[in-house]
């Protein structure tokens, strides 16, 4: 993960160079924009390993630029913004949003969700070129690890980057009850700084995207209080 190349689009040239020189000290190679439309050119001609994004931009906003930046890449993008309502962090993580950091931020905390956000980008890398695992079939889903594709009924089903990890790690333990805790630790790679939240509205954007009814869910089943089970409607 040393060496990574990150973009940071952030309007606030302050908090920008804060940022910056945290994360040189740490390794890194570090790129900053601080324009939106500048941010969308600048990813799609050379895509960076992570993006640092705020919301609240001149040109093309945070959402406008994740929404662009997701039409061609599934690599890690973590929002940081001074909105800090949970209306907020869900239509962050809806639009494609790996991660979500409230303004004023801990280094740290910044640091930590970077780190948590590479390895898993990486070993996804990892586990696509080995090229090792066989399709997981689930009911009417076909799931293959190797090229990132879901389908149902031969209709390829389009999911962010989370949510297919997030698919792919129910499937492979299905019947088996998972804590939203587990799951954020398992799946997103960290837990003390991540809110279980956030689990619960990649399930509902998963659902919407799988399941007929998602109202009547037959595939992610809630365990009230405890958390979520991947079902086989046909077994």
């Amino acid at each position: 993960m040393m060496g990574a190349r990150i973009l940071i689009v952030e309007d606030e040239k302050n908090i920008a160079d804060i940022i910056k020189f945290n994360l040189e000290k740490e390794g890194y190679q570090v790129k900053w924009v601080g324009d939106g439309d500048e941010a969308i050119q600048t990813a799609l001609a050379d895509p960076p390993d992570l993006i640092i994004l705020d919301l609240m931009l001149p040109g093309s906003d945070g959402i406008e630029v994740c929404r662009q930046i997701r039409q061609h890449h599934q690599l890690p993008i973590i929002i940081l913004s001074a909105k800090d309502s949970e209306l907020d962090k869900v239509l962050g993580l809806e639009i494609g949003a790996d991660d979500y950091v409230t303004k004023p931020f801990s280094n740290r905390e910044l640091l930590a969700r970077i780190k948590a956000n590479l390895r898993r980008s990486q070993k996804n890398q990892s586990t696509k070129t080995e090229k090792e695992n066989s399709p997981l079939v689930v009911g009417e889903l076909s799931i293959d690890p190797n090229t990132f594709v879901v389908q149902k009924r031969n209709k390829t089903i389009d999911l962010t980057h989370r949510e297919f990890e997030l698919l792919l790690y129910l499937t492979k333990h299905v019947n088996q009850v998972l804590t939203r805790e587990h799951l954020l630790q398992s799946v997103w790679g960290y837990d003390y700084f991540g809110d279980v939240r956030t689990v619960d509205v990649t399930i509902r954007r998963l659902r919407e995207k799988i399941e007929d009814d998602p109202g009547a869910p037959k595939y992610i089943i809630t365990r009230r209080g405890i958390g979520y089970t991947m079902r086989d409607p046909n077994s």
